[in-house]
């Protein structure tokens, strides 16, 4: 009897003990992207695709999980977007993206008011010289630092500070004209 409970458990929570995959990469259920700050959850994950090329999978991890992109703008604490490159893709195309991306889910006072934070994140892409298939290229925010950059867990430039300037960022791909419609729906755990 034990035996068949146990098996029913398991059965019915299969996604607490594994790792989510997406299109062959495998994302860690929880992370924790600095010693001191709580552990983060895997809120979703999906492909972002241009034309019919997959370019990355891209996972978000929250303190809590949160299904309404309101909500996630709205939650405090330390978040992480981490993008596992599919392809190669030089700097100027991640560059390009973020600002385009940017300037489509921000209104123009936020534009405007996080120029010189885009222009630093720009700045550290263009530092990467690109991202190679398999690459993880993340975006954290930690409250008592910032924004940063890690390339394969390395920390790249400085952080940008505002908690603001993060969900400017955010709405890149949660924004209401986000790079990719299906991976919006991924990461709020939709699709």
């Amino acid at each position: 009897m034990r035996t068949a409970v146990a098996a029913a458990l398991i059965a019915m929570f299969p996604l607490a003990v594994a790792a989510a995959e997406v299109a062959g990469v495998k994302l860690e259920d929880k992370v924790r992207i600095a010693p001191n700050a709580p552990e983060l959850v895997l809120n979703g994950a999906g492909v972002r695709t241009r034309f019919v090329v997959k370019v990355y999978v891209a996972g978000l991890y929250l303190p809590e999980k949160k299904s309404v992109p309101a909500d996630v703008l709205a939650l405090g604490g330390p978040k992480r977007v981490a993008m596992t490159m599919l392809r190669d893709v030089t700097a100027q195309q991640l560059s390009d993206a973020l600002t385009d991306g940017f300037a489509a889910n921000n209104a123009p006072a936020d534009r405007d008011r996080y120029q010189t934070q885009l222009a630093e994140l720009t700045a550290i892409m263009a530092s990467l010289g690109g991202a190679k298939k398999g690459d993880v290229v993340a975006f954290d925010y930690l409250p008592d630092v910032g924004t940063r950059v890690l390339l394969n867990g390395e920390a790249k430039g400085k952080p940008i500070p505002e908690e603001g300037f993060y969900r400017g960022v955010l709405r890149v791909w949660l924004g209401d004209k986000p790079a990719d419609a299906d991976l919006k729906k991924g990461l709020l755990g939709q699709g």
